[in-house]
């Protein structure tokens, strides 16, 4: 079993913190949530506050005592801001470094000369989905969104019309296809082929990324028509600037991180011995922190030198880079919070009582009890890795096409209805600039069309192979 899933799996094991009944668990969930929603929409409350508020309402109503309440919440956004927030960070300044040495500028221009018209949507989520192989979903999106927002903003083009088919190419590869945590985590717990999953998860993300992005995203443009905000898009570097970094060079940074992060991923696949030197170097040079650590030190020769930024305008620049992010950090960390307090009373293993007597499919099953923790935790990772232990046995007399079509049942059903309490949830929200209405239309929307699509896609494959 992976590191991680013996840590999320030990986290889950943890004694909740409220000793309610389901009743009275599912009152709380809905409460806490509707406080959240109702905060944010009527009383137009900053939504770090109100998920805080959230949180603690939330555990009031389930029963458990306050401090451990206001412990959980902490927790998790401690855990959220460690694990996402230093990534944000690295991404904002390689944003800004690109966008100031005129080096996003080249890749936007080279991108529209290229790919015009109605071809532009298709551009974005080819890209979305081969840089996302490899990568966190939100590592991909603190790299692809800043070139998002500029391609809409330059090329005049609709926000929705070309954020939709990034944002889906990036969470299709982050819930159907290894080397993503959360179906290597359910390939071990159920046993599955990694190659053969591999093959199937491609073959089912295709079909599910072009729904639910260029094909969606025509319907999310007339649902949801903003421009592209101007406080996370830096304008073009001033006309008295020397010179800017070529093309070449400005995409060997932006993917340097992809390619330290797939390299870590294939020698995992390939040596597959934890205490082997070259899966040891690796699993450090390959981590996202130093992937785009990395990738922010190396920038600095190859986009602002050539772009004649002395030492002092550096510093300046990564500071500038930090600000706009602050309110980001803050948002989705709280998220996190409201994620743990979910878990910590104790939600995910009542949803899990609750559908152990099912007496459905197996590969429907496996997408249904996904579905519904996500609906409760927010997490696809939780919700694939208790899934994934739950079916786990129903495996044993499955072929090896079947096993991976359960892997997969589990990833589309995890991805299923983004919303509030989920930390990506408030990340493309406040990326694009919407409210939390629009980003239900838009995002949501398409978190539930993936599901569905790729859900259907594997029943279907189930009864031909």
């Amino acid at each position: 079993m992976t590191r991680l899933s013996v840590e999320m799996l030990a986290a889950d094991a943890v004694e909740p913190i409220t000793s309610a009944g389901h009743a009275q668990l599912g009152i709380a969930v809905l409460a806490g949530i509707a406080v959240i929603v109702l905060l944010i929409t009527r009383f137009k409350l900053h939504a770090f506050l109100a998920l805080t508020i959230g949180s603690i309402a939330l555990g009031a109503f389930a029963g458990a005592p306050l401090d451990k309440a206001i412990a959980s919440f902490t927790t998790g956004l401690g855990a959220t801001v460690a694990g996402v927030g230093v990534l944000i960070a690295l991404g904002a300044i390689l944003g800004k470094m690109l966008a100031d040495s005129g080096g996003a500028d080249q890749i936007v221009d080279t991108i529209l000369a290229k790919a015009g018209g109605r071809s532009m949507p298709w551009a974005m989520v080819l890209i979305a989905s081969v840089i996302g192989l490899p990568l966190f979903f939100e590592v991909g999106v603190v790299l692809l969104i800043p070139v998002v927002l500029m391609v809409a903003k330059r090329g005049n083009y609709s926000l929705m019309r070309i954020g939709i088919p990034a944002l889906a190419g990036l969470s299709v590869m982050h819930g159907l296809v290894p080397p993503h945590p959360g179906p290597l985590v359910a390939i071990d717990a159920v046993g599955a082929n990694l190659g053969v999953t591999l093959a199937l998860g491609v073959l089912v993300a295709i079909p599910t990324v072009v729904v639910a992005g260029p094909l969606f995203s025509r319907v999310a443009a007339r649902w949801v028509d903003v421009p592209a905000p101007d406080r996370m898009i830096p304008q073009r570097p001033s006309e008295d600037l020397a010179k800017r970094p070529g093309f070449g060079a400005t995409l060997a940074t932006i993917l340097l991180p992809v390619v330290l992060m797939l390299s870590k991923a294939l020698v995992d696949i390939v040596v597959d011995d934890p205490e082997h030197n070259v899966q040891r170097v690796f699993d450090v040079v390959g981590s996202p922190l130093i992937a785009l650590l990395t990738a922010v030190l190396v920038g600095i020769f190859t986009l602002l030198r050539p772009a004649g930024f002395a030492k002092d305008r550096i510093s300046g620049l990564v500071e500038k880079g930090l600000a706009p992010i602050a309110g980001i950090l803050l948002i989705v960390g709280a998220g996190g919070g409201f994620k743990q307090t979910l878990i910590d009373c104790g939600v995910g293993r009542m949803v899990l009582e609750i559908s152990e007597d099912w007496s459905i499919p197996a590969l429907l099953l496996a997408w249904l009890i996904a579905v519904a923790i996500r609906l409760a935790t927010g997490s696809a990772t939780v919700a694939t890795i208790s899934a994934a232990g739950l079916v786990a046995p129903l495996a044993a007399d499955m072929s090896t096409t079947h096993t991976a079509l359960l892997v997969l049942a589990i990833g589309a059903g995890s991805l299923f209805f983004s919303h509030v309490n989920d930390a990506g949830f408030w990340l493309v929200k406040e990326y694009f600039g919407l409210t939390v209405g629009q980003n239900v239309k838009t995002w949501s929307v398409m978190e539930t069309i993936i599901s569905v699509v790729a859900g259907g896609l594997v029943l279907l494959l189930s009864l031909v192979i």
